[in-house]
């Protein structure tokens, strides 16, 4: 039964009073139920988030919903809290947790979710200011109050701070000893048929029980289909999604970064650098190897020209019409050449010209 009851998801503020007229030993008995009340609860950052305020003739808030997540923490801070004494402002409180907790700065849920908001105050007197219109501004916000009212606590203020149907939200103690028992009505009242336990909600992935309902969510790096049943990767490659510097691969749900030809990935395995593709045995050039930004071009050494291929070179001619400086007759000589003159002439100190 208890994994296929779990209460459903609530925004739950805590706001205690803590005034002169509650004794120590009585303080100490408010924390024991509110740490049994937190035990009855699925406490979670998508399920139950739980907020602690405390009030006299001021308002503390203990902590709010965006801060603890697991029960121990949660138990652990409310064995901490310490009285205020002096009065009991409840309408002040109230307007607090409007005011301070009930925001999403704080921790509240978007309306978009749904998520009931609901407070518990416990108190054993009767208010010293006004609740009425407090209260009216509460539940214009959508704000669920059960008033628990203990030994002296004045029965026609619980029943103005309640919210309807007033005999489901206003419970009575005699005295803080036996208010505990009050745990288990709670439980019940929180207690809705947990779909996602009983295994038949259809959900791929994800299951988040919704009072009596649920919702399909998804994985990270998915995203729900417009069934609201199935989830479909993500493309984490998509512009913005991702971090690499020049190539993204999509890998179902995840990705990894890649670089183009002629670069090399960082070890941050985001960006790329540039590789020195003219390194000994990276490049197929016959003579000589250019680098150029991630890529390389060949060329040839003087008296060489670059072939079709552009890879092999060829002794260049360097005899052949316009490429020398001979007068008369041009020798070559390997990769030089010398200048000569015909028959009847002879060569000048210049050594190129002819007489």
């Amino acid at each position: 039964a208890d994994t296929a009851c779990k209460n459903r998801p609530l925004d739950l503020v805590f706001i205690i009073d803590s005034s002169r007229s509650v004794r120590p030993e009585e303080f100490e008995k408010v924390k024991v139920f509110l740490s049994a009340m937190i035990d009855t609860l699925d406490v979670g950052e998508r399920t139950t988030r739980v907020a602690v305020m405390n009030y006299a003739s001021t308002v503390k808030v203990e902590f709010p919903l965006r801060t603890y997540f697991d029960k121990a923490s949660m138990k652990e801070a409310v064995s901490r809290i310490e009285p205020l004494s002096a009065g009991t402002m409840t309408g002040l409180a109230i307007q607090t947790a409007m005011d301070e907790v009930f925001t999403e700065e704080m921790g509240t849920r978007p309306a978009t979710l749904n998520i009931p908001k609901v407070v518990i105050i416990v108190t054993d007197g009767r208010p010293q200011d006004q609740v009425e219109d407090v209260v009216a501004s509460a539940r214009t916000a959508g704000i669920e109050i059960y008033a628990v009212g203990v030994d002296r606590a004045d029965v026609q203020s619980l029943r103005t701070m309640a919210s309807e149907p007033l005999d489901e939200h206003v419970f009575y103690v005699e005295t803080y000893g036996v208010i505990e028992k009050l745990t288990s009505r709670f439980r019940e009242t929180f207690c809705a048929v947990n779909v996602c336990a009983l295994g038949t909600h259809g959900c791929q992935q994800v299951c988040v029980s919704n009072g009596a309902s649920h919702l399909c969510d998804c994985y990270e790096g998915y995203t729900l289909n417009p069934d609201k049943r199935t989830c479909s990767a993500v493309d984490l490659c998509a512009p913005g999604r991702h971090e690499c510097d020049q190539i993204c691969v999509s890998n179902n749900g995840s990705y990894v970064c890649d670089c183009y030809e002629g670069y090399t990935l960082n070890p941050d395995k985001k960006t790329c650098s540039a590789m020195d593709m003219c390194a000994p045995g990276r490049h197929d050039c016959a003579q000589v190897c250019l680098s150029n930004d991630g890529s390389y071009s060949c060329g040839c050494y003087e008296g060489y020209t670059l072939n079709p291929d552009k890879k092999t070179c060829s002794a260049a001619d360097v005899c052949a019409p316009g490429r020398h400086d001979c007068e008369q007759v041009c020798v070559r000589d390997d990769l030089s050449y010398t200048c000569d003159c015909h028959q009847g002439y002879t060569l000048n100190p210049d050594r190129r010209t002819c007489s």
